[in-house]
C-alpha cells in the first residue's frame, strides 16, 4: 500500500502527507510537546547508552586484572 502511495505521489510526497497526518492527528498545540517528549526520550536512550558501555568496560577491566593475578 505504501508502494503504491510512494509511487502515485513520489517520496517528498510521501513525508509531506505522513506529516499533515500527524498535524491532524495530534493538532498542532500537542506537537510541541511531542517533539519535546520524543528529544527528551532520545537523550535518556543516548546517556542509557553511554553508561551501559562504561558499565562494560569497567567489567572487562575487573576480568582482565583477575586473569593478569
Amino acid at each position: 500500500m505504501s508502494d503504491i502511495v510512494a509511487n502515485i505521489i513520489g517520496p517528498d510526497g510521501a513525508i509531506i502527507l505522513v506529516v499533515v497526518v500527524v498535524v491532524l492527528f495530534f493538532g498542532g498545540s500537542k506537537l510541541p510537546q511531542f517533539a519535546r517528549g520524543l528529544g527528551s526520550a532520545t537523550h535518556e536512550f543516548k546517556k542509557g547508552l553511554e553508561e551501559g558501555s562504561k558499565g562494560e568496560e569497567a567489567e572487562n577491566k575487573k576480568a582482565e586484572d583477575k586473569s593478569d593475578q
